[in-house]
């Protein structure tokens, strides 16, 4: 049966955030025979599949799991799912999110508009003051165009091809996208009231140094599109230059003693000190904090300047760009 709206998630050993998810949409008030939910498992988990067949057995929304073979990442995942899918709308969200009740009838009157393309609204609790990931992550509420919350007409999807598989983490798939649209003269409506809510996950404290590796994909996304990237993308210049200093005031400041010009190398010591401090002081601004945090940012702030210029350099070099 042909349905309006095809609601596609990417998921990976999540099941019961995907369980959480798949309960708002059985609430969505929406009429069941207009829209499908797939999933698509990009672990081919068992248990996540117990819990698309349950949502299945309690909803008169049809849920369509499918896994994929191999893990590829969500762009892939999203390919897959939308192109299984019969609506003339998908409408893209991700396993940890929470739909609001009106999400689908929200956005459903922007397409009986005529609208190709929207964008919704990502709503993230946190608390007061919040914690360092609250604050990361709270940037979606701001963010123009997240597959977190977005829908394309699927002749759309077809016309541009799906999304870039070579983003094949969860990082900058969404602007690559929203940039080809742009590039097709697509009107993207933003309708603040198509309302996704994204809790903050709990995660190991050095889940961001892992994430540093995103830097990499900035790199692909600044060739594929540089005037849209410098010009919808936070560049962060100020805190870059920060950690370029960082790490060549310290590596420049090991040469140095090394060959014996220790007050050269005293210099770039008291630089690196500075630098150091700026970037401790600007982690823990605005958040809530205990002994046991300013020892972690401490750590995060001596490694985070490493990894994101080893990356935002090997993405250069990878994808043959003058990106830094």
């Amino acid at each position: 049966m042909k349905r309006f709206i095809s609601v596609v998630i990417p998921t990976y050993q999540r099941p019961r955030l995907l369980e959480r998810c798949l309960q708002a949409l059985m609430r969505q008030r929406f009429p069941a025979n207009q829209f499908e939910v797939i999933v698509v498992d990009d672990g081919a988990d068992p248990e996540t599949r117990r819990v698309v067949d349950g949502a299945a057995r309690q909803s008169a929304v049809p849920f369509t799991y499918l896994a994929q073979t191999e893990r590829r990442g969500p762009a892939a995942a999203r390919n897959r799912g939308w192109r299984a899918a019969n609506g003339t709308v998908i409408a893209f969200t991700d396993d940890d999110c929470i739909p609001d009740e009106d999400w689908l009838a929200v956005a459903a009157k922007d397409f009986l508009n005529g609208a190709k393309a929207v964008s919704g609204q990502v709503r993230v609790p946190r608390h007061d003051p919040p914690t360092e990931a609250e604050k990361t992550v709270a940037l979606l509420e701001t963010a123009e165009f997240v597959t977190a919350n977005c829908f394309c007409r699927r002749s759309v999807l077809e016309q541009i091809g799906g999304l870039d598989e070579r983003f094949d983490i969860a990082w900058r798939e969404d602007s690559d996208l929203q940039f080809r649209l742009l590039k097709l003269g697509v009107t993207i409506v933003k309708n603040r009231n198509a309302i996704i809510v994204h809790p903050c996950r709990t995660s190991p404290w050095w889940a961001s140094l892992k994430d540093e590796r995103r830097n990499a994909y900035d790199a692909l996304l600044y060739k594929q599109h540089t005037r849209l990237f410098r010009d919808r993308i936070p560049m962060y210049r100020r805190l870059v230059t920060l950690y370029y200093i960082f790490v060549f005031s310290f590596l420049l400041g090991i040469l140095c003693w090394l060959s014996y010009h220790q007050q050269a190398s005293a210099i770039c010591l008291i630089i690196w000190t500075i630098c150091l401090s700026a970037l401790i002081q600007r982690r823990l601004r605005g958040t809530a904090w205990s002994v046991r945090q300013i020892g972690q940012t401490l750590l995060k702030a001596l490694l985070t300047p490493f990894l994101s210029v080893y990356w935002r350099l090997y993405g250069a070099v990878k994808y043959r760009t003058l990106f830094w």
